[in-house]
C-alpha cells in the first residue's frame, strides 16, 4: 500500500490527468454526497443541542451550549463523520468500479496500449476527494451548528443572542484550520484504500464484493486512527 501511494503522488505531479476527469469525480464524490452529509449533520447538531443543554444545565451553564456545539462539530465530529458518510457512499463505489475494470481486464488493456492506468484512474480521484472533503467538512459544520440552534434556541429556549456570542467567543481558526487539515488527509486515506483495494481486486463478482467490504472498514478504521493522532499533534 505505501508503494501504491507513492506511485501515486508521482503521478499527481507528473500526469494529474485532465481537468475534466478531475471535475467528474469531484461531482460524484463531492455534489453526489451533499444530500448523506445535510442530512447527517442536521441531526448530529440537533443531538448535540439537545444533549449538550441538559447537560450544562445542571451546572446553570446552558448559555454556552453554541460554543459546546461548535467546538464538537469543527474540530471533531464534522471532519470524522464526514470523512465516514463519504467512506461508505464513494470510497465503496470507487473501490467497486476499479475492481470491475480489474476483473475485466481493462486495465490490462490500459497497460498495453502504453496508457498509464493511474493517470486516467486514480490520480482524478485523489485531487477530487482532497478538494471535496473540506468542502464538505465545512457544509457539515455550518448545518450542524444550525441544527444545534434549532433544538437548543428554538425548542428549549436557549437566548440566540448568547448562542451565537458564546460561539464566535469560544471558536478560534486553529480550531477551523485543524479541521480543514483532517479533511484533507481524510479525502487522501479514502482515495488511496479505495483505489488499492480495487486496483488488487481478486477475480470474479466475489473478489470485488470483498474488497468492497475491506474498503469501507479499513477506511473507516484508519479515518478514527488517524484522527487521534491528528488531534495529539494539533491540540
Amino acid at each position: 500500500m505505501g508503494h501504491f501511494l507513492l506511485h501515486t503522488l508521482y503521478a499527481l505531479v507528473r500526469q494529474p490527468g485532465r481537468p475534466v476527469h478531475v471535475l467528474k469525480q469531484i461531482r460524484f464524490i463531492g455534489a453526489k454526497s451533499l444530500f448523506v452529509i445535510v442530512l447527517t449533520a442536521g441531526f448530529t447538531g440537533m443531538v448535540l443541542g439537545l444533549q449538550g443543554y441538559y447537560t450544562l444545565a445542571k451546572f446553570g451553564s446552558d448559555g454556552l451550549l453554541g460554543a459546546v456545539v461548535s467546538l464538537s462539530l469543527i474540530r471533531e465530529l464534522g471532519p470524522v463523520l464526514s470523512a465516514l458518510m463519504v467512506t461508505g457512499r464513494a470510497g465503496s463505489a470507487i473501490t467497486a468500479e476499479i475492481g470491475i475494470m480489474r476483473i475485466s481486464e481493462q486495465i490490462d488493456a490500459m497497460e498495453t496500449m502504453a496508457l498509464d492506468p493511474f493517470k486516467y484512474l486514480v490520480s482524478p480521484k485523489f485531487i477530487a476527494a482532497m478538494i471535496s472533503l473540506p468542502l464538505l467538512c465545512a457544509i457539515f459544520d455550518v448545518v450542524g451548528i444550525y441544527g444545534g440552534w434549532l433544538v437548543g434556541v428554538k425548542l428549549l429556549g436557549v437566548n440566540p443572542g448568547s448562542y451565537f456570542t458564546e460561539m464566535y467567543r469560544s471558536v478560534e481558526w486553529k480550531d477551523v484550520w485543524s479541521g480543514m487539515v483532517k479533511s484533507f488527509s481524510f479525502g487522501i486515506i479514502i482515495a488511496w484504500v479505495g483505489c488499492y483495494k480495487g486496483y488488487y481486486a481478486g477475480h470474479g463478482a466475489e473478489g470485488v464484493s470483498k474488497a468492497t467490504t475491506e474498503s469501507v472498514v479499513l477506511a473507516s478504521v484508519l479515518v478514527l486512527v488517524w484522527d487521534y493522532f491528528l488531534t495529539s499533534i494539533l491540540l
